[in-house]
């Protein structure tokens, strides 16, 4: 015979368990929550992530604080997260030079596709090719020209070994057949900050860290490296199209948390990313930056950053660097 109390407290029992582990993920966040940037401020993964970040605080009622740890072109910050609980109190907002340590280092501190958990994407913006105003160069053309007649004179700038830029100048110098000497920074700021002085020659940067300056006459902008013009500035022409074709590269912004965070919190963030990448605002205010509004869901940026893996891979071995 069946005994219903017993029954009755075996179910009343699994359904304060399935509570319980619901629970959590909805009253997230009760506390503010920490969001980890690998560059310093006025990078453009800060610039990008302090748009953000008040905007999902308004949406879950929690502070988003952003905790910049600047160093080894984002891999101090990566580390930092990947060995934080996964409990959604501490995230990452990485962008493209997080696939590149897998790349470049032989044993890296981090696995990217193992220690962490995509959330949602923010944004992508290509690189803007930018020279001193003294340099007598006004399109790439005329640049590829100066550096063959002077191998090994004229340096470029750069977000730190392997970073995006680094690669992407490398990659340049690899189809041109020209040779720069490259001078790495911490980040965006301080190699612009020598830029504008003429302590260095040129730089890849992203639309969101010059764009201001070039349109105020400060940076001479020579093309752009993604494949397509753009919206931003749509007088400038692609790599691809002065000479250099088949040339692409560019970053994006991207929000991670660690492996294992619950999936209920992870679907939760997606969701209010997605509504304010839609919003009329936003989008006028990253258009504005020069960078371009992206949604994906968790599963297309996982997709998204294994072929990232490969595209870059081929590039450092094929110039052949390495960091360790």
């Amino acid at each position: 015979m069946l005994n219903v109390p017993r029954l009755l407290r075996v179910l009343l029992s699994a359904v304060l368990t399935l509570l319980a582990a619901q629970a959590p993920a909805q009253s997230y966040p009760v506390k503010p929550v920490r969001v980890l940037v690998g560059f310093p401020p006025g990078a453009g993964v800060d610039i990008t992530t302090r748009l953000f970040m008040p905007e999902l605080g308004k949406a879950f009622g929690q502070q988003f604080v952003v905790d910049n740890r600047p160093g080894a072109a984002g891999n101090i910050a990566a580390e930092i997260a990947a060995k934080t609980p996964p409990d959604g109190y501490s995230l990452l907002s990485a962008s493209a030079p997080i696939v590149m340590s897998q790349a470049l280092y032989s044993k890296p501190n981090f696995n990217l596709e193992r220690d962490f958990d995509p959330i949602g994407m923010m944004a992508s913006a290509p690189f803007i090719l930018v020279v001193h105003p003294s340099l007598p160069a006004r399109s790439l053309k005329e640049f590829i020209a100066l550096a063959k007649s002077k191998p090994g004179q004229m340096a470029f700038a750069s977000t730190g070994n392997g970073s995006t830029p680094h690669l992407s100048m490398e990659m340049l110098k690899s189809q041109a057949g020209i040779n720069l000497v490259h001078i790495p920074y911490k980040g965006t700021p301080q190699a612009v900050i020598d830029l504008l002085s003429g302590q260095v020659q040129a730089m890849f940067a992203n639309t969101l860290s010059v764009l201001p300056q070039v349109k105020a006459g400060r940076l001479r902008s020579l093309a752009i490296s993604s494949a397509k013009r753009s919206a931003a500035a749509p007088e400038l022409p692609t790599v691809a199209e002065s000479g250099l074709p088949g040339y692409e590269s560019g970053t994006w912004f991207a929000l991670l948390a660690p492996a294992g965070t619950p999936r209920d919190i992870i679907t939760r963030l997606n969701a209010e990313l997605g509504k304010i990448v839609a919003s009329a605002d936003m989008k006028a205010k990253l258009l504005d930056q020069g960078a371009d509004p992206v949604t994906m869901t968790p599963e297309q940026i996982r997709a998204f950053l294994k072929n990232e893996l490969v595209k870059w891979t081929k590039v450092v071995k094929t110039v052949g660097i390495k960091v360790d």
